[in-house]
């Protein structure tokens, strides 16, 4: 993991100062024992984990995914899953689509057609789109890339569950939140979206995800 992004501690304050309940949330979670966004700068990794956690539990996606590292050796790149089989990455418990998609991940990585050197220049949304043309990588998956693997400090996923409840149990709002509320909440927290998101997700689990 890397160090703290450079923006958090700016981005705490932002935030504190714009909106009481998220200067709430910050101070509840406030070191010593404050967690933080991090990345593993890994984006095959993190690409392959996003893949076999979709439309799981997070226990469900925790065994399917030591059973892939496993399989994998604890060498989980493109090099090592391309010498995987059909068969050896289904036992996983991975589902036929998934698998496909981490076959094909492993083979646009290694034939370069898939180049993740080139997003650290892309906007965000251009990032999202480039990303999205990778098989079982959606807009919502490729949020969570520029989140935690990159680190970029403005990220809003507004299709991820977690923030929507987050959202309606923090502000009092109905279950799903209006989504006019959730642009104005969006337009309030920005340039730092991805830091409100990290603390409202926490409000809801305190054990934070990585990707």
């Amino acid at each position: 993991m890397s160090k703290i992004p450079s923006y958090w501690s700016r981005a705490k304050k932002n935030l504190s100062n714009k909106d009481k309940v998220m200067a709430s949330l910050i101070v509840k979670y406030k070191s010593p024992t404050e967690k933080i966004l991090t990345t593993r700068k890994d984006i095959f990794f993190s690409l392959c984990k996003s893949i076999i956690g979709q439309q799981i539990s997070v226990a469900a996606a925790n065994s399917v995914f030591l059973k892939f590292k496993n399989k994998c050796k604890n060498k989980i790149n493109a090099k090592m899953v391309n010498t995987l089989t059909f068969t050896q990455l289904k036992s996983c418990g991975l589902s036929k689509q998934k698998v496909k998609g981490i076959q094909s991940l492993a083979k646009q990585t290694l034939d370069k057609t898939f180049n993740p050197r080139l997003i650290s220049k892309m906007s965000d949304e251009d990032a999202i789109l480039y990303l999205s043309q990778l098989r079982q990588i959606g807009r919502w998956s490729a949020e969570m890339i520029l989140l935690f693997t990159y680190n970029r400090s403005n990220i809003w996923p507004v299709q991820d569950i977690g923030l929507l409840r987050a959202i309606s149990k923090n502000y009092k709002k109905k279950y799903l939140p209006p989504e006019k509320f959730v642009n104005f909440l969006q337009k309030r927290f920005s340039p730092y979206c991805s830091v409100a998101t990290w603390y409202l997700w926490r409000s809801i689990d305190p054990e934070p995800i990585q990707y």
